[in-house]
């Protein structure tokens, strides 16, 4: 039986060389990482989860189409071959392989010295996601939270709650040096809340380890495309003069958005709906 493969035509090369510098911190916490794509409406939204943050990541790209590779699947998707589709994808596929695949066309297109800005990707095959993967924010009903400190206020908190973690264990006698002792600080810090807005420095901290925090450059804020969740939604950013920092809430969920992806972490919910991977 014909395998089914779908291809992504990005927009734009340059969204593409981000994503796969997203997908290489990830994996830089996680040789296994997995990671959900969902797309539609012209966006690829990727998730994924670094180990020990408890949040989840997410970083979407322009797309000009999604188009399937195969005569079975071209017209299941009402058009031929080689059409170019605007459908819909949602699957979950390993982050090394995509990021091999964002490799490989990067380098394809570099060889034929393309005067195009877009890029075409294939997307791997899906995996068994984890738990995570099953449980995405809502697709809407986000509400802009009041009280987040401005961009160089939020690093200023990173910073200092990194070396608040660094000098509480240099200051551990040697007989409490242990793997437990120092998760228990870590917890205890990375618990707190960013003032008053409930956000915990956690989420701070993943989306300052993952890049979203970097001065904003000119273009980032008019380029970037934001996610509203899961099951499909994502839409585009506002214009250029959308502030850069925005904390937003819904369905209890509060989501960091900065111009370079999102960061997301459940406050409340459903018992037995957890984040948190097997």
């Amino acid at each position: 039986m014909t395998a089914v493969h779908q291809e992504l035509h990005f927009a734009d090369a340059g969204e593409a060389a981000d994503l796969a510098a997203f997908l290489a911190r990830l994996i830089h916490y996680d040789r296994a990482a997995a990671v959900r794509l969902q797309a539609g409406g012209g966006v690829l939204a990727v998730f994924g989860r670094p180990p020990s943050f408890e949040v989840l990541a997410i970083r979407t790209a322009r797309l000009e189409a999604i188009v399937p590779t195969d005569a079975a699947s071209a017209t299941a998707a009402g058009g031929p071959a080689g059409s170019r589709g605007s459908g819909g994808l949602d699957t979950t596929v390993s982050a090394g392989e995509f990021a091999d695949a964002l490799d490989r066309a990067r380098a394809e297109r570099t060889a034929e010295a393309s005067g195009g800005r877009g890029l075409v990707v294939i997307v791997p095959q899906a995996v068994t996601g984890p738990p995570w993967a099953g449980v995405l924010p809502p697709r809407g009903g986000w509400r802009r939270v009041d009280g987040l400190p401005g961009a160089d206020e939020v690093r200023g908190a990173v910073t200092a709650a990194v070396a608040e973690f660094r000098a509480r264990d240099a200051a551990l006698p040697e007989e409490r040096r242990t793997r437990a002792e120092r998760d228990r600080i870590g917890q205890e810090i990375w618990s707190r809340t960013l003032g008053a807005t409930g956000l915990p420095l956690r989420a701070v901290h993943a989306a300052q380890s993952l890049g979203f925090l970097r001065p904003v450059r000119a273009t980032a804020a008019s380029a970037a495309t934001i996610p509203a969740g899961a099951r499909g939604g994502v839409t585009t950013a506002p214009g250029p003069t959308a502030d850069p920092l925005v904390l937003l809430a819904a369905g209890g969920w509060l989501r960091l958005r900065t111009p370079y992806g999102s960061v997301a972490v459940r406050t409340s919910g459903f018992p037995g709906l957890s984040v948190t991977p097997a």
